[in-house]
C-alpha cells in the first residue's frame, strides 16, 4: 500500500512540477513584446499576392486587410505603423515559420483549424468567415460544381483548400486532376493560360483574383460553398501577453468602427464628449492599458491606416 501511494504522490508532484514549469515557462526569457520593443518593429509573416488581404501596388507598398492587422499592432505597442517588417512566405512555410518562432504575427488569411493550432501557434480572433469554391470560365458552360468530373483543377499547396478539394471530388465520386502550385500567383497564371479548367480556394480569394483577370465576367464563381474557412490570424506558442495585446488591438479596431473612430477624426473625438469613445480612446478611466504593458492611450495610435483598409477590401 505504501508503495502505491508513493508511486501515486510521485505521480502527483510530477504533474504539478510540470504544471507550475509551464507557467513559469510562460515568463521566463525576455517576453515577445520585449523583443519587438528592442528590435523596434513587429515581423508579421504575410502573402503579397492576394487582392484585397496582402498584395504590392503599382509602386511596391504592401496593402491589404491582414497587412493592416500587422500595421495596427505596431501602431499599438510602438506607437508608429510603419515599424513593421512584412515577410512574404508560401502557404507551406507558415507552419515552420510559426514553430520556429521567427515572426511575432502571422497575417495570411489562414484557417483556424485545431491541429495548426495545436502545432503552430495561438490563434487569435477570427478576423473573416469565409467558405471555399470553384473559379472557372464562363466558356465551359458549367452551372454547378456537381458537373466538374474530369476537370483539371489548381489550387495552393500546404493549404485546407487542397483537403477540401480532395474530399469534395471523392464524396461526389467525381474524376479529377490536381495542378499544385506553391502560391496564388502560379495557380492564377496557370488558370489564366488554361493549364487546368478551374481555380480552388476561399470565395473572398477568388473574388479577388477574378478582378485581376483580363476580362473578368469571363470568369463565374460557382454557387456551391464546399467548407468553412475561418480566415485568423496568429501568434507563436508561449506569450500570453502579446496573444492578449494583439486580440487587443483587434479589439480596438472593431469597436473604434462601431463607434465611429477613424484614423481622420480620432484627435478629435478623444477630446469630445462621447464617454464611450473616451474611455476606448485613454481619456476617461482605463481598461487594463497598462496591465498589458501599453500606453493608456494606445486606442489612439491604432488608426493610422484604416483609410488603406477600406481601399484594399474594396477588391474583395
Amino acid at each position: 500500500m505504501r508503495s502505491y501511494l508513493a508511486i501515486i504522490s510521485v505521480a502527483l508532484f510530477t504533474a504539478i512540477l510540470a504544471v507550475a514549469c509551464t507557467q513559469a515557462g510562460d515568463d521566463a526569457g525576455e517576453s515577445r513584446l520585449a523583443l519587438v520593443e528592442d528590435r523596434g518593429k513587429v515581423v508579421c509573416a504575410t502573402l503579397d499576392d492576394t487582392p484585397g488581404f496582402g498584395f504590392l501596388d503599382e509602386n511596391g507598398n504592401h496593402l491589404g486587410f491582414d497587412i493592416d492587422l500587422c500595421r495596427a499592432v505596431a501602431a499599438a505597442t510602438l506607437g508608429d505603423a510603419n515599424a513593421v517588417e512584412l515577410r512574404t512566405i508560401d502557404a507551406a512555410e507558415r507552419g515552420p515559420v510559426m514553430q520556429a518562432g521567427e515572426v511575432d504575427l502571422l497575417v495570411f488569411v489562414t484557417t483556424w483549424t485545431s491541429s495548426r493550432d495545436a502545432a503552430w501557434g495561438d490563434f487569435v480572433p477570427t478576423i473573416f468567415y469565409d467558405g471555399q469554391g470553384f473559379l472557372v470560365p464562363t466558356r465551359l458552360g458549367v452551372p454547378s460544381a456537381s458537373e466538374l468530373g474530369g476537370a483539371s483543377v489548381c489550387t495552393v499547396s500546404g493549404t485546407t483548400s487542397e483537403l477540401n478539394m480532395e474530399d469534395f471530388f471523392r464524396q461526389n465520386q467525381m474524376e479529377y486532376s490536381p495542378v499544385i502550385f506553391e502560391n496564388f500567383d502560379l495557380a492564377l497564371d496557370a488558370y489564366t493560360n488554361s493549364s487546368c479548367d478551374v481555380l480552388t480556394t476561399d470565395r473572398s480569394t477568388l473574388a479577388a483574383l477574378r478582378t485581376s483577370l483580363p476580362a473578368p465576367s469571363e470568369h463565374v464563381i460557382l454557387p456551391e460553398i464546399i467548407s468553412e474557412e475561418p480566415l485568423t490570424p496568429l501568434v507563436p506558442h508561449g506569450d500570453s501577453q502579446w496573444f492578449d495585446i494583439v486580440k487587443t488591438t483587434m479589439a480596438i479596431l472593431i469597436q473604434g468602427e462601431a463607434l465611429g473612430v477613424n484614423s481622420g477624426n480620432v484627435s478629435e473625438l478623444a477630446a469630445g464628449n462621447n464617454v464611450k469613445v473616451k474611455r476606448l480612446l485613454g481619456t476617461e478611466g482605463a481598461w487594463g492599458q497598462s496591465d498589458l504593458g501599453l500606453e493608456t492611450t494606445v486606442a489612439q495610435t491604432s488608426y493610422p491606416r484604416s483609410a488603406t483598409t477600406a481601399r484594399s477590401t474594396n477588391a474583395i
